[in-house]
């Protein structure tokens, strides 16, 4: 996939990864990368699915779904029959707390990683070490949003990225000052990637190339809402029984996908 997103901006690629091998346990994501992407250069962002870091971290375990999902929830934010919306440990917001029993063995789950940030930036690291290359990397997981039909790919870790540029109190091209623009960089980089990885095409992680991000050391938990910024939560807890069930229900077809 290549695009020109404007005559101010370089030409970015987007290049999904092949030829990588089924992960397991223990697996070196930095050496199967770099075999796959060994033109990796200064400012290039790699893109990889939590499920292919959480089978390499041994977050594959024998459970039910119902109760792996019950041991990693912290709080359930809305719920309609068997459909939970919940926040995870790692402070995210998604249905079934990311919990996935796809394309691993009978009576398995995978979780998501344990600290997605800590995966991306070691495994930054260690495509440095590696490489010599100075790479973005962001985590992905597919998500639905609650206001929206269908899922997308968004960032649940980064290291190397700005995930979020903020252009409050800038100008637009007419001198009007922005109030509440706020660029969700490292999410539109993740959906971009997923236009080359897919679903069902054994891609599971892409390069994007072009960008040159900037990085101040935050993470992809800049992206998460909490408190009282939450409004899909507190809808929920003003009005327990209204129809914020119809949104559970729309989030729930990440897991049944």
């Amino acid at each position: 996939m290549t695009t020109s997103p404007g005559p101010a901006t370089p030409r970015i690629t987007v290049t999904g990864l092949t030829g990588l091998p089924e992960v397991e346990a223990g697996a070196d994501l930095a050496r199967l990368i770099a075999d796959a992407a060994p033109d990796l250069a200064d400012g290039d962002i790699v893109v990889i699915t939590s499920k292919i870091v959480s089978k390499a971290e041994g977050r594959v375990v024998r459970s039910g779904r119902e109760q792996a999902i019950d041991a990693e929830t912290v709080r359930v934010v809305a719920r309609r029959g068997d459909t939970r919306i919940v926040e995870t440990r790692h402070g995210l917001v998604l249905a079934a707390a990311g919990v996935d029993n796809s394309n691993t063995p009978p009576g398995t789950v995978v979780l998501l990683p344990e600290d997605p940030d800590g995966s991306a930036r070691r495994l930054r690291k260690a495509l440095r070490d590696r490489l010599g290359a100075r790479v973005g990397v962001i985590v992905t997981d597919t998500l639905g949003r609650p206001w929206r039909a269908g899922q997308t790919d968004a960032a649940i870790g980064a290291a190397g990225v700005l995930p979020v540029i903020d252009h409050r109190g800038r100008p637009d091209t007419f001198g009007t000052r922005l109030e509440v623009t706020v660029a969700a960089v490292a999410d539109e980089i993740a959906a971009a990637a997923d236009l080359v990885k897919g679903k069902l095409t054994g891609i599971p992680a892409a390069v994007v190339r072009g960008l040159h991000p900037q990085d101040d050391g935050s993470n992809g938990r800049t992206l998460v809402r909490a408190g009282e910024e939450d409004l899909l939560a507190l809808a929920f807890r003003e009005e327990p029984e209204g129809p914020l069930g119809e949104c559970a229900t729309a989030e729930s077809r990440v897991v049944e996908e």
